[in-house]
């Protein structure tokens, strides 16, 4: 049950790296990294999943809370490297019609 957080900045690009598991236990640490993230106003707030082989609702809320923010500070967020299991868990919500997702290409070759 661990997560690992790697966030870089590149202009007005924040890539935030995500490894691990995104649950009850996890969600207060990614919380309080990514939600100051998506708070800098005119940023564009890159996640990459491609590490995460678990996230459940409490991370999706997570993700709601950071497009919220992203909203209100006139950036923009994208999740990109997304497996089909996270992919799925993003379709049946509803969250891929709100938030911008870019599937893991290694998977659907």
């Amino acid at each position: 049950m661990n997560l690992h957080i790697d966030i870089k900045e590149n202009g007005p690009e924040r890539y935030v790296s995500l490894a691990g598991e995104i649950d009850v236990y996890t969600v207060p640490k990614l919380k309080e990294e990514l939600i100051p993230v998506t708070e800098e106003p005119n940023k564009q707030v890159i996640v990459d999943l491609s590490g995460i082989n678990y996230i459940d609702s409490t991370g999706l809320g997570v993700f709601i809370g950071a497009l919220k923010a992203t909203d209100q500070s006139g950036s923009s967020l994208k999740i990109t490297g997304v497996n089909d299991r996270v992919r799925r868990l993003f379709t049946i919500t509803g969250l891929d019609e709100v938030i911008e997702i870019e599937v893991n290409e290694r998977e659907e070759a």
